[in-house]
């Protein structure tokens, strides 16, 4: 479980990435996380091969998947959030995913990592 606080619209949040992030998301949006993180990554990828940057236009579907992932993330980290995604976003002026993402990214991605290396662990200790 790792923990990291993001500034959204100069306040921070604090964001929880775990192995119950895939579940939460799942019963929430009906979703897979791996697959609408990598989908967004991906898109993003190609926007900048291309010289496109900020405030290019990502497909409305990334921007939501996006929002969703944050949401699930940060209600993890704290319970006090608000039940609806919609009432959450509404206590930010901007919610940039130039600036969101990536650090959302690494989070996500060390907590694979680090999953990955704890079963590896697990394995040599159990002689499988």
């Amino acid at each position: 479980m790792l923990r990291k606080q993001i500034e959204i619209d100069g306040r921070g949040v604090e964001f929880k990435a775990s192995a119950a992030v895939p579940r939460m998301y799942r019963l929430k949006f009906g979703r897979d996380i791996f697959k609408d993180l990598t989908k967004i990554a991906d898109h993003m990828k190609e926007e900048k091969e291309k010289g496109e940057g900020e405030g290019s236009s990502l497909p409305i579907e990334d921007l939501e998947l996006f929002e969703n992932a944050s949401y699930i993330m940060a209600k993890h980290a704290d319970p006090s959030i608000p039940n609806s995604i919609e009432e959450w976003l509404e206590q930010f002026n901007t919610f940039s995913i130039y600036e969101v993402l990536p650090q959302i990214m690494e989070l996500w991605s060390l907590n694979i990592q680090t999953d990955v290396e704890n079963k590896k662990k697990l394995s040599r200790l159990s002689g499988k």
